[in-house]
């Protein structure tokens, strides 16, 4: 058979669904997730991701990527394993997350986040004043010994993440960016899916400020508690709104949520402990201020199947779906057809995930719906008589018949 492109074929796929949830899994984003082939859990919070779900995640990091880049993040990679000698430095050795190991002799740890990699690493490189603000991110795994890992990709043992760090001889400069950088934020989450559920939301800023602020999307499944002010356009974390009067409280929604992003100002902790300073243009010696940015990928990918799923079937927005169009022909003779609609949708710049499985129809359109795509095109005995293929927008709803000719304008409408 003729390979088409930008056309995989499901047939090709290292990839099975199953009839029933996996058992002991009380949230949607495990249950479906596991159900529709796209992670295997390993243990309590680890999962290997298969190949739709590796590109579910990849396209999530692809626009994080592109939002961290617009604001001036530069791309580094930074290792896992670090010594214990750098959280000792920062007094940070004995947090009860640290997952504890050796390097040769030497004490280490697996990295939950990397405050004491970045500051140290960017001290060697940052040599004048004139070289700030500087700000770098990666996309790596991150491992935090959860107590009581839950909620499939929501809290884990080893998780991805972006984390970026930025670098600045004032506070002044800091809020200039970290304003910068929440905007970006909000770009990340609008182009996932999220961004008419997600809040910019007030939180404990612990040993660093008085607050941080956490970006929270509502859902009935989240296991946050915020308080929505509707009229002000803010929100709060329950965990801060002792600092707020009663009556203000009284008058705000309360509503769960899951935090899908965060933002911290670190102030110079870190950069003092390894003792980074620069002079500034007048010669006086200065602390460097940082503020720290982070997004769970994981964690998102597991936001947006717990958010905007039902608790059947996926509904990926078209940015992070795996492919954009399924093509479901419903018995082999109805194949050549399915093939040159695939072929008019690549064309046209689509993805495509063509279902040429020797199953029955049933199987194929369950299967359809556990996956998800938000382009489904069905083609039967009885449209493909008169020419057509039926096309459905799963994030709509829109369902209308139309020949193969027309296809891709319809994916447009």
């Amino acid at each position: 058979m003729a390979h088409l492109p930008d056309v995989t074929r499901q047939s090709t796929l290292a990839h099975r669904t199953r009839r029933e949830p996996p058992a002991g899994e009380p949230s949607r984003n495990a249950r479906l997730l596991e159900r529709a082939g796209y992670v295997g859990k390993l243990m309590a919070g680890v999962y290997s991701y298969l190949p739709l779900g590796l590109r579910v995640l990849r396209n999530v990091e692809g626009i994080i990527r592109e939002e961290m880049n617009s604001v001036g993040g530069q791309e580094v990679l930074m290792p896992a394993l670090h010594p214990l000698a750098n959280w000792e430095t920062t007094g940070r050795q004995d947090m009860d997350i640290l997952f504890r190991t050796k390097s040769g002799s030497a004490d280490a740890v697996l990295g939950p986040t990397h405050e004491e990699v970045v500051t140290p690493l960017l001290a060697t490189q940052v040599a004048s004043y004139k070289d700030l603000p500087a700000s770098v991110f990666q996309i790596q795994n991150k491992f935090r010994n959860e107590a009581r890992p839950k909620s499939g990709l929501l809290r884990g043992r080893e998780f991805g993440m972006k984390d970026m760090y930025s670098f600045h001889l004032s506070e002044a400069d800091l809020e200039e960016y970290y304003e910068r950088v929440a905007e970006a934020y909000r770009c990340v989450f609008e182009r996932c899916g999220l961004g008419a559920v997600t809040h910019y939301t007030y939180a404990s800023g612990g040993a660093f400020s008085e607050f941080s602020h956490e970006f929270q999307a509502v859902t009935p499944y989240g296991e946050d508690t915020i308080y929505l002010d509707h009229g002000k356009g803010i929100a709060l974390n329950k965990e801060i709104i002792d600092r707020y009067p009663a009556d203000e409280i009284a008058a705000m929604e309360q509503v769960t949520a899951i935090e899908v992003g965060n933002i911290f100002k670190l102030g110079t902790r870190f950069a003092d402990a390894f003792g980074f300073r620069l002079p500034d243009a007048s010669g006086v010696p200065q602390s460097i201020h940082m503020g720290c940015y982070g997004i769970g990928t994981t964690r998102l990918v597991g936001a947006i199947a717990e958010i905007l799923s039902t608790d059947d079937a996926m509904v990926w927005p078209e940015n992070v779906a795996p492919y954009h169009c399924h093509v479901v022909p419903m018995d082999a003779g109805r194949l050549e057809l399915a093939e040159s609609a695939a072929q008019a949708l690549a064309a046209a710049g689509h993805s495509v995930l063509l279902d040429d499985r020797a199953v029955r129809a049933g199987a194929k359109l369950a299967d359809a719906d556990l996956i998800g795509l938000p382009h489904r095109v069905v083609i039967g005995a009885r449209t493909a008589a008169e020419g057509l293929v039926e096309y459905t927008n799963r994030v709509s709803g829109r369902t209308v018949k139309v020949p193969v000719a027309e296809l891709a304008a319809a994916t447009a409408a």
